[in-house]
């Protein structure tokens, strides 16, 4: 009669062989299995420490573009534009654009083209000098949005900025506050501020504009297709 084929010691375990060895290889492959996954864990996560230390440092770039009229008009649409280069010779992080209101109520307010209202009970303090038009910020000669908002409202990210490459936006706003007003913009190189954008001179990229928004309303005409144009001055008293 033929003996059957020797099975494995964990089936042998399983069915009363020696209980005793039987647990102690038991207790070791489960041990060599825990090891194995606490292993696979860790590189999967990664070093956290060593992605800190790739992006940390400074990241030269340049303002190339700074456009906003001075002049506006309540009710006029106008284009805010700011385009930065990498001069460097890294990648930035994530480029950064952070868009302020001047003075305490801007400061205070928490969304980019608003001033906060400080009379107590209000639903909603911030109140709009310039309202932004859907889909905007947009990239120059594009139709579709660019830039998305942070967790802070004021600040859109563009995203990694590859070495001499430019990133130009632009903003569609309607003026609807009369008054003066300096809008201040900054650049930095990602979100959690390791990475620090300067200019040649070790500066922080930025600046502002000084805008005056008047209620004197537009000189305006309709074409002979229909459209509503301004009168320029020129043509005024022909």
């Amino acid at each position: 009669m033929r003996r059957s084929a020797e099975r494995p010691w964990y089936v042998r375990a399983a069915l009363g062989g020696n209980r005793t060895a039987s647990l102690l290889r038991l207790r070791a492959l489960f041990a060599g299995f825990a090891v194995a996954l606490l292993s696979l864990a860790l590189i999967a996560c990664g070093d956290d420490s060593s992605d800190d230390s790739e992006a940390s440092g400074k990241y030269p770039v340049k303002v190339v573009t700074a456009e906003f009229p001075t002049e506006q008009r309540l009710g006029e649409t106008v284009l805010l534009r700011l385009g930065v280069r990498n001069t460097g010779e890294k990648a930035v992080p994530a480029l950064t654009m952070t868009i302020s209101v001047g003075g305490r109520k801007g400061r205070t307010s928490s969304l980019p083209f608003t001033i906060h209202d400080p009379q107590p009970g209000l639903a909603q303090p911030d109140r709009p000098v310039w309202v932004l038009a859907s889909t905007y910020p947009r990239l120059a000669g594009s139709s579709e949005s660019g830039g998305a908002q942070s967790a802070n409202q004021k600040t859109f990210n563009f995203g990694r900025l590859k070495p001499d490459a430019t990133v130009e936006a632009v903003w569609k706003l309607s003026a609807v506050k009369e008054g003066k007003f300096p809008l201040l913009y900054s650049v930095d190189a990602d979100l959690q501020g390791s990475a620090k954008a300067v200019t040649e001179n070790d500066a922080r990229p930025g600046g502002s504009f000084a805008v005056e928004i008047s209620s004197t309303p537009q000189d305006v005409e309709v074409t002979d297709s229909g459209e509503v144009v301004e009168i320029k001055g020129e043509d005024k008293g022909s």
